[in-house]
Formats: structure tokens, C-alpha cells, sequence
């Protein structure tokens, strides 16, 4: 199934490669070659994707996925954001902004359209069934408000941090491996890293624990993966 997908990159050569195969994917691709653009095509034509580059002019690519995450009409526009910045900060700061997923200067159009591919399936599911309102220790999801309280208090998550604690807490003290939240949470692609998961469980950790570096609640199991403790 074709899908509309904005490009927001200022090198023209690499904005004309990521044209030319994400059409080869049959999809329908606009570009922009600015953080101004960015927005005002986001707004006006609601992307089913949105492919942006970090290093915009104007507006650069952090902050316009700042600003379209506080607006009702895109704030769950799936975000695939390119950078050529390598360091955790960088990206752990990129997820904790709201995109959904990165991918760092030089990479292949193989591991592009892949990426694409698992974020548009993932934004086509349905919602699962189930409960609404799950509670583990102190915390409590509202996967129909999509909404998560901390001891009452309420805290802002990504789709993609949401979605990985709620396939957590529907099974608490279970193992999932990084593969297993791959397959729930991104879709099944094994271009997806095992490290996006790494990065997205760091940020929720700093969200729900405290101290966030003695985690009581989203443990780690070393040589398995991770598992939400039963007591929170």
C-alpha cells in the first residue's frame, strides 16, 4: 500500500536518492529543503511519514519534531529522523522529542526504505485489544487516553516509549527480549536495532524511575532483555 511521505532534507543530492527510493516503494514523496517548509507542508498536507533530517536551516529538525508533537493534528505523525550525529545524547535527546525511530549519516537505502516500511506498518495497526487501564506498582497506563500517571502524577511519553511500556505491563515479570519488543512495538524488521530499543528504555527510565540509574521498575536482565517488576 502507497503512502504519502514529506522528505525534509537540505543537501539536495541526498533529499533526490531518498526521492527516488522511497517512489521505487510506490510511495508518494514531497520535499522540502527547510525546518520552515517542514512544518507548514506537515500541517497543511498531514503526511502518513515524515523523513526529516536533523541539520535543517531556519527551523532545525529537533525542534520542528519539538513543535509537532504539541499539535493535536500531527502530534502522532510517525518522525523518521536522519542525523549525522553519532553520540547517545544526540539520539536519546532525538527519541525524547517524540520521533519515532533514527537513523545516522552514511546509511543505506536498504536500511532507509526498511525503516520506512516497519513505521508505516506499525502506524496501520489497529489498536490492540485488552484492557484500558493498566497498573503496575505505581505507575498506570491509559492505552485508550493514552495516558501514563506516575504516582498520580501525570507523564509525557513518546508513541513509541508508550508503546513499549504497554506491551510491558500487559504481562509483568515476563522477559522480553529485544527482538520480541522489535516485533510488538516497530513491526518484525530486523533492520530495526536492537540499540533504537536500548535508547527508548533509557528514556523511560528517566521518565518513571527515581533515581533512574538504580531502575526498581523496568529492569534489566542481562543476556535476556528487559522485563516491567511485578512490585513496581
Amino acid at each position: 500500500m502507497s503512502a504519502r511521505i514529506l522528505v525534509a532534507e537540505d543537501d539536495e543530492k541526498q533529499s533526490r536518492l531518498v526521492r527516488i527510493y522511497l517512489e521505487r516503494e510506490g510511495n508518494a514523496v514531497q520535499v522540502v529543503a527547510d525546518g520552515r517548509a517542514a512544518l507548514e507542508k506537515a500541517r497543511a498536507t498531514r503526511p502518513d511519514l515524515l523523513v526529516l533530517d536533523v541539520m535543517l536551516p531556519y527551523v532545525d529538525g529537533l525542534d520542528v519534531c519539538r513543535i509537532l508533537r504539541t499539535e493535536p493534528a500531527t502530534e502522532d505523525m510517525p518522525i523518521l529522523l536522519l542525523t549525522a550525529r553519532t553520540t547517545e545524547e544526540d539520539m536519546l535527546l532525538g527519541l525524547d522529542l517524540g520521533a519515532d525511530d533514527y537513523l545516522t549519516k552514511p546509511y543505506s537505502p536498504r536500511e532507509l526504505t526498511a525503516r520506512v516500511r516497519a513505521l508505516l506498518r506499525r502506524a496501520r495497526k489497529s489498536a490492540p485489544a485488552g484492557e484500558t487501564v493498566l497498573r503496575v506498582g505505581h505507575v498506570e497506563l491509559d492505552t485508550a487516553r493514552f495516558e501514563v500517571r506516575v504516582s498520580g502524577t501525570p507523564v509525557a511519553l513518546t508513541s513509541k516509549e508508550f508503546s513499549i511500556l504497554e506491551a510491558l505491563a500487559r504481562e509483568p515479570g515476563r522477559v522480553f527480549t529485544r527482538a520480541q519488543i522489535i516485533e510488538r512495538v516497530f513491526g518484525f524488521d530486523r533492520d530495526v536495532l536492537e540499540r533504537t530499543v536500548d535508547a527508548h528504555v533509557m528514556n523511560l527510565r528517566r521518565k518513571l524511575e527515581a533515581p533512574p540509574g538504580s531502575p526498581r521498575l523496568l529492569e534489566t536482565v542481562y543476556g535476556r532483555g528487559y522485563r516491567l517488576a511485578d512490585g513496581g
